[in-house]
Parts: structure tokens; sequence; C-alpha cells
């Protein structure tokens, strides 16, 4: 079945159900749904459908999960397709006025923001945030990061091609999304604040901008960057809160020129002499944390955290990271924590070679040979929901792999030196490439051991 059969077969299970929004990420089509419809969703027959990897649902959001590359396809001509059915119910129904569509379509946009409501607790909206701030930038973290590894590894080979002027715009290539990355940052943080980007962006620029370091005021000595990422987000929070409340305030016809104007004025200077600061004393007490959890705990605290990640991915938790391995980059070059937390998909990897073997099961055998590829490059959420969550043992023998692995990285203190990427593919954007494989093929091989141990009830073929 190709991908278009794929999508109609989705479509056709889900076309009954009122579907608020549809959006994907790397991996998944998310379809937000009303609250009365999760208890009857067709959740079997998507799971067998072809090119379907995995389903789960996350409160009233159905995650369909079809791999990288596959969900862009999927997403868009599911979007087709929905939006032919909503025409055609809107052609039927062009007997009703103006006014009364009107009316439906407004407590449509009100039932989706009661259901947003009820599922936002304060938790949960800051995750969403940090993942809506940091997810645009994934592309890029991944782009840049395998550039500046090959890069790396080329250096390795022969020192001497660092003068040449083709590999120095390599060199700036690689290192460009870290040279913008504040002022990313800060435009994304505008957006999910509902703010203007641009003024998101000017404010992180701000309290980035060299001059900074030339100024001393109040007998304070300002710093260019103090705080890296966890300044940004203060700054442009405070930031984008006060343009919100002066458009509600300024006159209409003053607004576009006032506005834009005031914020950057009044928000400076507490952004400088309060916010910055505080970031300041937040991010480098995460980076103090981290590194001492690390370095005094070892191969136990690398244990411990390859073991659990794999549970923190399934309740969203992990979105909160991105900016502690920023931070950490930032402040260190490397961070030393996304080697040990790249084992639990290692690990995982392990427990479905062994599931692949073991199974007489031909339709979970063509989920794992699916899977498995995007599992070695590190995207483990296909092998989560497709073959080991579902099977429950498997996904124990994983998180068994991932602290095996996590120890060891942990023991040897590997440092990655750009985010976004996980498995193979981090070899090359690792400090101690050797010492990394070594770890990654650790959670393999426990992953592996602990399934054959521990076993798995195999499903019957249906």
């Amino acid at each position: 079945m190709n991908l278009q059969q794929t999508t109609f077969a989705i479509y056709e299970l889900m076309k009954s159900f009122s579907i608020l929004k549809i959006t994907n990420c790397m991996t998944r089509l998310r379809l937000q749904l009303n609250t009365e419809d999760i208890t009857n969703l067709p959740l079997k027959e998507l799971k067998n459908i072809p090119n379907v990897l995995g389903v789960n649902l996350n409160d009233n959001e159905l995650q369909i999960i079809l791999g990288p590359g596959k969900v862009n396809e999927v997403t868009s001509e599911f979007k087709k397709l929905y939006a032919n059915k909503n025409l055609e119910t809107n052609a039927q129904n062009t007997n009703q006025d103006t006014t009364n569509n009107q009316k439906q379509f407004g407590n449509a946009e009100e039932l989706h923001q009661q259901i947003r409501k009820k599922n936002a607790t304060p938790f949960k909206l800051l995750l969403k945030r940090i993942s809506n701030i940091f997810m645009p930038l994934i592309p890029a973290f991944i782009a840049c990061g395998l550039i500046t590894g090959l890069l790396n590894i080329a250096f390795k080979i022969d020192p001497t091609i660092t003068s040449y002027p083709a590999i120095q715009v390599l060199q700036i290539a690689g290192n460009a999304v870290f040279f913008g990355l504040n002022i990313f940052v800060g435009i994304n943080t505008a957006k999910e604040f509902h703010a203007s980007p641009m003024l998101g962006g000017t404010m992180a620029a701000i309290i980035t901008h060299p001059m900074l370091n030339n100024i001393s005021l109040f007998n304070i000595d300002l710093l260019a960057g103090r705080g890296g990422i966890v300044a940004v987000l203060l700054v442009v929070a405070f930031s984008s809160w006060l343009e919100n409340k002066l458009h509600k305030i300024v006159p209409k016809i003053l607004d576009l020129f006032l506005t834009p104007l005031l914020v950057i004025l009044i928000a400076t200077f507490p952004a400088l002499f309060i916010l910055q600061p505080i970031g300041g004393i937040i991010a480098e007490t995460i980076g103090v944390l981290v590194t001492s959890a690390i370095n005094s705990g070892g191969a136990i605290t690398g244990f411990i955290i390859g073991g659990i990640f794999l549970p923190l991915v399934m309740t969203g938790l992990h979105q909160g990271l991105t900016p502690i391995h920023a931070e950490l980059l930032n402040q260190y070059g490397v961070t030393i924590l996304l080697p040990i937390l790249a084992m639990a998909g290692a690990g995982q990897v392990g427990a479905s070679i062994a599931v692949y073997l073991k199974t007489k099961n031909q339709k979970l055998k063509q989920t794992i040979a699916s899977a498995l590829p995007v599992g070695f490059m590190g995207i483990g959420e296909p092998l989560i929901y497709g073959v080991t969550l579902p099977l429950g043992k498997p996904f124990i023998s994983a998180c068994i792999g991932g602290a095996f692995g996590g120890a060891v990285q942990a023991f040897f203190h590997v440092g990655a030196t750009s985010i976004g990427l996980s498995g193979l593919p981090l070899t090359a954007s690792t400090d101690k490439m050797l010492c990394y494989l070594i770890g990654l093929f650790t959670a393999y091989i426990f992953g592996f051991i602990a399934t054959l141990i521990i076993g798995f009830n195999d499903p019957i073929e249906e």
C-alpha cells in the first residue's frame, strides 16, 4: 500500500469524527478531537493500516505514528481530504443562513478552546510551550550538527585542512544555528505568547549584543549573552506580556508605531538588570547540577538517567530538556546529558531486534522491519508505540539496555557538541566517538539480552 492509500484508509476511519486541528511533528500525524469522540476511536483498525507504525492517545489528541518523511506527505494529503469533506458538508447546508454558519463555527472554536483549557494544567502548558518554541529549530540543529560532526571526523584524519577556505565556510555553516540561537528562540517565544516575532527577536538581540560588555551602569557590569536560552525565555515572555497589554491601551491609530517603541523602551532595562541576571543564575545552577550529578555519580547516575528516559518520552517530559542541552552547550561547549539519554533509544533497538527474531507474528515482523532503520537513526517513537510498549516486557528490556548504555556514557564522560541528533548519527558529533560507540553497542546488546531473558507474550496472528 502506498502513502496515498494509507492516507485514504486513515481518512475513511476518521471522517465521521469532529477533528478540531490537524498537525504533525517529525514522526506523528496529530489529530485533536472532540472529547466526546475519544471513547469511540477505531484504534485497533488504525494500527492495522499498512505504513502505520503505532497509535497513541494523549488526552484528546490522537497520534498516528508514521515515521519521518512519510508523516509530512500523509498529513498534507489528509488535510486536503478533510478540507474537501468540509466543503461537501457546507454545500449540503447551503439553505442555512450565514448567521447560523458563523454561530456553528464560533461554537466549534469555543469547544476547541474549552478542551484546551480542560487539558492545560500549568505543567502541561509549560511543556507544550517549550516544545512549540524549540521543535521548529530541530531541522536546523540536525543539519548543522551533521556538518559539524563530519568536519570533526575530517579534522581527526587531517588537521591541516582547517586552513582551507572551503572548510572554514563549512565550519560557519555548522555553527550558524548556535550563532543565531538566541534570536531564533526569541522569535519563537514571542509567537508562542501571541506577540510580534520580530520584537521577540529584537529583545533577544538586545541581551546578546556584544556592546553590553563595555557598559557598566548602577555599579553593575553588563555581560552579553549571560543566561543564554533561559534569559531569552524570561525576557521575551515579559516583553510579549507587555506588548499584549499595550495593544489594549494604546489608541488604534497609534498602535503600529507607539506599541513597538514602548515595548523596547520599557522592557530593555528590566530585561538587562533584573531578568537577565535571574536567567543567568538559573542557567548556571542547571549547568552545575547536571555536571555535578554526572561527574560525582558517574556510571550510577548514567545508569539511572538512561534507564528512566523512555518513560519520560511517553509522558512528554523529555520536551523540557532541549533548553537544558542548549544551555550546557552555551556554558561548556558540550552537553554530557544527551549521549546518556540517547542510550534509551539504543536499548529499544536491541529489544526490538530480539522480538523480531523470536516472534512468529508476520505483521509484527513487518512493523519492526519498518521501524528499525529510523530507530538506528535515533527516532524512537515508531518502536515505542508500535513494538515495545504494546508488548510490555520488551519496553522494560529497552529501559535496561538504556540504563547500561547510559552508565558507559557517563563513565567515559562523553559529550555531544550539537543537539537534535541521536542514535548512530550522533556519533560524529561527540567528543569521544569510540567511547560513544562502545556505549551505543552496550545498549543494543543489553536490550537484546534482556528481551531474550525476560521474554514477551507473542501476539497471535489475526
